[in-house]
């Protein structure tokens, strides 16, 4: 797990990078790399969920999201995961 620490202040250049942060954050999600993204905007924190062998393959991973950079990154080993269950989906029959 990664838990990210936001700039105090939200630069231009930080807001201007959001869409292709989404775009990577889009592109693991659907490879499976990461498994949950949640942000706290007034908290300033943000937290990611990776799928990985190693702490060297999550940095790799970092190094793609164009605002890791603009934030303080701790990394943290999960030794176990839990989570409800999706609820079925809606049947419109």
């Amino acid at each position: 797990m990664v838990d990210f620490t936001l700039p105090e202040e939200l630069s231009t250049e930080f807001t201007d990078l959001i869409p292709y942060q989404r775009a990577v954050v889009d592109r693991y999600l659907s490879e499976g790399s990461l498994v949950n993204y949640a942000l706290a905007l007034e908290s300033a924190k943000l937290w990611a969920i990776f799928n990985a062998n190693s702490e060297m393959e999550v940095l790799e991973m970092l190094a793609d999201f164009p605002l890791t950079p603009f934030m303080q990154v701790e990394i943290n080993q999960l030794t176990s995961f839990n989570t409800a269950e999706a609820a079925p989906a809606f049947s419109l029959n």
